[in-house]
């Protein structure tokens, strides 16, 4: 296979990838997508839209899922470093409702892969860091749904020492339980 290595998860479907990085006395190069290189691996997608967001220490964003128009996503961090978390929400998998979690550094410069049917969400760990990924579907505010990030039927190990030092933006505390999720789903 390619320029990439990857890793299988517990869960299937999802898929850390490590890009193999050419350096010397300059720096360093490395292809983070190759189409080729994906579709070697069985990640055979097109995407349409590449997001950037930049974060502090203690930001932590999500769990969120786009409820008709659900997206894949590739992430990773361009600087800085967070704590990744997918969890699954495909209706009828064996896994549904566990979560999956991955430190993505500048530093590693890992990716992770999290197909459609996964909400999903990070913690900034470091000081600042910056977070960039490729979607398969465009972003319709309208359609946004999520998960509450402390669920404890998910039962996610967030590394934070103090619950009150975390910042979140107003919606993603009021996000419903997975036990919500389900009866709105109908799911068993």
């Amino acid at each position: 296979m390619g320029k990439i290595t990857v890793e299988t998860c517990e869960i299937e479907g999802l898929k850390v990838i490590t890009p193999q990085v050419f350096g010397d006395s300059r720096g360093y190069f490395m292809e983070t997508y190759s189409k080729r290189d994906f579709e070697a691996a069985g990640i055979d997608m097109e995407f349409v839209q590449d997001n950037q967001s930049a974060s502090k220490k203690g930001v932590l964003r999500g769990l969120h899922f786009q409820k008709n128009f659900p997206q894949d996503k590739l992430v990773r961090v361009v600087s800085g470093e967070v704590f990744d978390v997918a969890v699954d929400l495909r209706e009828g998998s064996k896994t549904f409702g566990k979560w999956f979690g991955v430190t993505l550094s500048a530093e590693n410069k890992k990716q992770f892969f999290i197909p459609k049917g996964f909400a999903h969400g990070f913690l900034v760990l470091s000081d600042y860091a910056e977070f960039a990924y490729k979607c398969s579907d465009f972003y319709h505010p309208d359609d946004e749904g999520g998960i509450l990030w402390k669920d404890e039927e998910i039962g996610i190990d967030w590394p934070y020492a103090d619950e009150s030092e975390l910042i979140m933006s107003e919606k993603d505390p009021k996000w419903g339980t997975l036990a919500d999720y389900k009866r709105e789903h109908g799911v068993q």
